[in-house]
C-alpha cells in the first residue's frame, strides 16, 4: 500500500477521529459507519508502518507519530482551502469566508459591530464567529477550525502566531450611581464591602482574582456567580452591584454612559495580555488575512503602542 493512497478520504477520516477523539464521534461528525473508519485507519496506519493512535476504553489519543501527520494533514487541508481562496480572489474581495474563534468578552459585542463595518465594503465575505472558553481558542487556532483567534492569554501557545499584542488588566464594573463611582482607582479590599459579582470560578478572571485574594487573606462572597459576561454586565447596569471584566467587553457600556470602568490596582491583575492569533507557518486565505488587516488596524487605534 502507498501513502498518497490516503491523501484525501483516510486522512480526513483520520483528523476527524484525531479531533473526536473517538470512532463513534468521528462517525456522528462524517456521517459514516464507525467500521468504515476503523478500516481507513487501519490501513492508513499500516501505509505509514506503525500506529498513529493509543487505545483507550473511552477513546483514541493521538501518539507522537500521530502528532506528526496531523500537523502535517491539518496544514495540507488548510493549504488546499487557501489555494481555493485565491482563485477567488482574483475577481477581488467578491466572496470568502472567515472563521473567528473569540472567547465572551469579544464575542458578544467587539466583533460583531467590527464584522458588521468590514462588511459595509466586502458584501461577500461571510463570518463564522465561535464563542469559547479561552482555553479552546489557541486549539481552534491550531486545528484549523478558525483562522483568527482572539482571547486574553497570560503564556506563550504552541504553534500560534501572535499578531498583535497589548496588556489587558482587570477593571472594576460599577454603576454610575455607586458610592465607588468617582473613585480613580479601587482595589480588593475596598470593593469587598459591597455587593459584587464574580465570573465563574475556572475562569482566568476568577483565578487572577482569587490568588491576588489569597496572597492578602482576602475573602470575597460574590452575591452573584455566572459564567456569562453579559450577565455580569447586566447585574451592574440594573444596578445589582459591581462586577469585574476587561475594557474592550464593556466599552460600549461606558461610552453610554450606563457604567463606570475603574483600575484596580492589586497586583496581579495586570498580568495578561489581549492576542490576536493565527498558526504560525500559515498563510491565510485572502478574506481572511484581509479582515485581520481591519482588525490589527482597528485595536492599534484603539491601543496605540508605547513609546
Amino acid at each position: 500500500m502507498r501513502f498518497h493512497q490516503f491523501q484525501d478520504t483516510g486522512l480526513r477520516y483520520f483528523l476527524e477521529v484525531a479531533r473526536g477523539g473517538s470512532l463513534a464521534e468521528a462517525s456522528q461528525q462524517l456521517h459514516v459507519s464507525t467500521s468504515a473508519i476503523s478500516r481507513q485507519i487501519a490501513a492508513l496506519e499500516e501505509a505509514v508502518g506503525m500506529p498513529l493512535f493509543e487505545r483507550h476504553p473511552r477513546g483514541m489519543v493521538l501518539n507522537a507519530a500521530g502528532e506528526i501527520l496531523a500537523t502535517h494533514a491539518r496544514r495540507a487541508q488548510l493549504d488546499a482551502e487557501r489555494a481555493l481562496g485565491e482563485i477567488r480572489s482574483l475577481q477581488g474581495l467578491r466572496s470568502g469566508r472567515v472563521r473567528v474563534a473569540a472567547t465572551e468578552a469579544f464575542a458578544n459585542e467587539f466583533l460583531p459591530s467590527l464584522m458588521a463595518e468590514f462588511r459595509l465594503g466586502h458584501e461577500g465575505i461571510v463570518f463564522e464567529l465561535n464563542a469559547c472558553p479561552h482555553s479552546t481558542v489557541s486549539n481552534a487556532v491550531r486545528h484549523g477550525d478558525a483562522d483568527i483567534g482572539l482571547k486574553f492569554s497570560r503564556a506563550p501557545e504552541r504553534d500560534i502566531r501572535v499578531e498583535f499584542r497589548r496588556p489587558a488588566p482587570v477593571l472594576a464594573l460599577v454603576p454610575t450611581a455607586h458610592p465607588l463611582a468617582r473613585a480613580r482607582t479601587l482595589t480588593l479590599a475596598r470593593m469587598s464591602g459591597y455587593p459584587i459579582a464574580l465570573p465563574a470560578p475556572q475562569t482566568m478572571v476568577r483565578e487572577m482574582i482569587e490568588v491576588a485574594c489569597s496572597r492578602q487573606q482576602l475573602l470575597i462572597e460574590p452575591v452573584l456567580t455566572t459564567n456569562s459576561m453579559a450577565a455580569l454586565h447586566s447585574f451592574v447596569v440594573r444596578h445589582g452591584g459591581i462586577a469585574v471584566s476587561g475594557e474592550i467587553s464593556v466599552r460600549h457600556l461606558v461610552l453610554a454612559g450606563l457604567i463606570k470602568a475603574i483600575p484596580i490596582t492589586d497586583p496581579s491583575l495586570d498580568l495578561r495580555d489581549l492576542e490576536v492569533q493565527t498558526l504560525e507557518g500559515r498563510t491565510l486565505p485572502h478574506a481572511a488575512a484581509a479582515f485581520l488587516d481591519f482588525l490589527r488596524e482597528h485595536l492599534e487605534s484603539l491601543w496605540p503602542a508605547k513609546t
